[in-house]
């Protein structure tokens, strides 16, 4: 049964994680469908924008099973690539060529959170929680998180919530312009689908605005894709140390 559901209307395509008994954690399986569900939107020229959300609950995260597998031994190659097929669930997303928003309603956690921080912009519920997560179960973060946090929020927001685990409501999130806007729960969905809507009635020039967009602003000290290397050396150190405890 799909995990991931696909849907285009008035240009916009909403991408909806849709595996609420786990909230979302991803899996292998879920992350391939939500790339082939970002490349179908990419091959459409139709769409001009593309809203990710996850019903109830964001994303929790990476699945534990691939985690645990993974604290076995993370430079065997089976492993090593299963934590990157994971990874792929949210730099697809800083890949997709129209512009993006992600739909932010319960708790992004740890990989959850890079997958709320990768689009360009978030529009969160009041009662969201954001959480980097990784400091409370013993492993360094992944997948340029502190690169991601930085860019969306700032350097001292970053060391708050990545070093110090801190933890953010949406109010809070928007208070601090890691996300646009904060509103009520109920409308978090219409709310972003009517910002996608507008980028969508031009699509061509919305693919246009992006790429430009993206070129021109954000940079981190180091960038995104630096910040992946960086930080999986140390991650992989995290996860077989947490294995043998």
């Amino acid at each position: 049964m799909s995990e991931i559901r696909y849907e285009v209307s008035d240009g916009v395509a909403v991408v909806t994680l849709d595996a609420p008994a786990r909230r979302n954690a991803l899996t292998l399986a879920m992350t391939a469908e939500l790339v082939a569900a970002l490349d179908e939107a990419d091959a459409d020229e139709r769409v001009g924008a593309v809203v990710i959300g996850g019903g109830a609950s964001f994303c929790a995260g990476a699945d534990r099973a691939v985690l645990g597998a993974a604290g076995e031994d993370p430079a065997a190659d089976g492993n090593f690539r299963a934590i990157e097929l994971v990874y792929q669930a949210f730099l697809r997303v800083g890949e997709v060529k129209t512009p993006t928003i992600a739909a932010i309603r319960g708790a992004a956690v740890g990989a959850g959170m890079n997958l709320a921080l990768a689009p360009d912009l978030r529009i969160v519920a009041r009662d969201a929680r954001l959480i980097s997560g990784f400091l409370r179960i013993g492993l360094h973060p992944g997948g340029g998180h502190f690169a991601l946090l930085d860019r969306a929020a700032g350097r001292e927001n970053a060391a708050a919530m990545g070093l110090f685990d801190a933890q953010l409501t949406g109010t809070r999130a928007a208070e601090i312009g890691l996300a646009w806007a904060a509103v009520e729960d109920a409308a978090v969905d219409a709310t972003a689908f009517e910002l996608a809507a507008r980028a969508a009635a031009d699509p061509a020039l919305a693919r246009r605005m992006a790429a430009s967009f993206r070129r021109e602003t954000g940079n981190p000290g180091v960038s995104w894709d630096i910040g992946v290397e960086v930080e999986r050396s140390p991650q992989m150190w995290s996860m077989r140390r947490k294995a043998s405890q």
